[in-house]
């Protein structure tokens, strides 16, 4: 296992295994648990948006995972009026729990007021895609072969500055940045791209949990499913 980059929002990472285990861990991303709004009781709307389309972009507001009994609700108050044209209200004004406080949630006009009790419950993806905690994808590492011919196609350092470069000759800078195939390269000859055993995992945190935690917690969840069956299968 090799990681090429990793912080609390994104790891990237290669590992040798089969596709279908790579996919199985991806779908399982969406039966992780976390926090976000469920319901939310409107006592004052006088802004452009309904209430039906502040409370969708209410339930997109990603919440700190807190740990919640499956049932448990958490109520997040907010109660403003505006004093002037065009006063924001941000996602920070519903309390501490909010992931990123910055969010715009409506954009009020002088004297226009909203009050509002969002209640917060735990789910996951398979009950509403708010719930789903980030993006896990992956591809093939391609496996790049530069022979004595194409060496000196530099076009190819300009056209896919990310993939190659050329000092010299022309060299493969990072593999796992490749998007094209030997249909691309039919007029660059010398230069072929195949796919081995080794996976490229990229994994994005919308901020509920860090990325590498939707890696293991997706692997626990798919481990708990795979138990099951084999408990009803005995």
């Amino acid at each position: 296992m090799e990681i090429i980059e990793q912080n609390k929002e994104k790891i990237k990472f290669i590992a040798e295994t089969n596709v279908s285990l790579a996919n199985a861990i991806r779908r399982s991303v969406s039966e992780i648990s976390t926090l976000a709004i469920k319901e939310v009781d409107f006592y004052k709307n006088d802004s452009a948006l309904y209430d039906e389309i502040i409370a969708h972009r209410l339930g997109l507001i990603p919440l700190k995972n807190q740990k919640l009994k499956q049932g448990e609700l958490i109520e997040l108050k907010l109660k403003k009026k505006s004093k002037d044209e065009n006063t924001f209200v941000k996602a920070g004004e519903l309390g501490e729990e909010v992931v990123y406080p910055e969010m715009p949630i409506v954009l009020l006009g002088k004297n226009q007021e909203i009050e509002f009790v969002a209640k917060a419950g735990i789910g996951t993806g398979l009950e509403h895609s708010k719930f789903i905690p980030g993006l896990l994808y992956y591809k093939h590492l391609p496996k790049i072969k530069i022979n004595k011919e194409g060496e000196s196609h530099i076009e190819l350092a300009n056209n896919y500055s990310d993939v190659f470069e050329f000092k010299d000759k022309l060299k493969v800078k990072d593999a796992t940045k490749c998007e094209i195939d030997n249909d691309d390269l039919k007029d660059f000859p010398g230069v072929e791209i195949s796919l081995g055993k080794e996976i490229v995992f990229n994994i994005e945190s919308w901020g509920q949990i860090d990325a590498k935690n939707i890696f293991n917690e997706a692997c626990k969840v798919l481990k708990s499913n795979l138990l099951e069956v084999s408990r009803a299968l005995k």
